[in-house]
């Protein structure tokens, strides 16, 4: 085969440090400043969007990108870039892990509106009911112990 063609789509997720809800007025630039870091790496954003603890982002990334590689300069600029800005009251930080799931093209409209709807839908749901379903729906298996470190 000639040429390496992809079409490599994921759903990432991931919460502040011991879920504290601190992404309050500075939102909207913070997502501003995730999408510009994946689209300079070459990936496309198709949603961002959250709660005050925690984000998810639909993307389109490319072969080349590792996704913990992406996610760890994706959590460690925007934390630096917040605290440089003084956007939080307090040092911000994320928590350590990540949920990263693939996403098929027949699913990915499902996920953008899923994503789009994050306050309405966490006004029925906490964001740790909502990571463990993912994780179940995914197959993924975990240590609830470790989860929220």
């Amino acid at each position: 085969m000639p040429q390496s063609l992809s079409n490599l789509l994921y759903h990432m997720v991931w919460s502040t440090k011991y879920r504290c809800p601190v992404i309050t007025d500075f939102r909207e630039d913070l997502y501003h400043y995730i999408y510009s870091t994946i689209t300079r790496e070459g990936g496309k954003v198709f949603a961002i969007n959250g709660t005050n603890d925690h984000i998810h982002v639909a993307a389109k990334l490319l072969p080349k990108h590792k996704v913990s590689a992406l996610l760890h300069v994706i959590k460690g600029n925007s934390s630096r870039w917040i605290n440089e800005q003084n956007k939080s009251e307090n040092t911000f930080m994320w928590q350590a892990g990540y949920g990263a799931f693939s996403i098929s093209k027949s699913k990915l409209k499902c996920i953008i509106q899923y994503i789009k709807n994050q306050e309405k839908h966490h006004r029925l749901k906490s964001f740790k009911d909502e990571y463990i379903e993912l994780l179940q729906l995914h197959d993924i298996e975990y240590d609830e112990r470790h989860l929220w470190n």
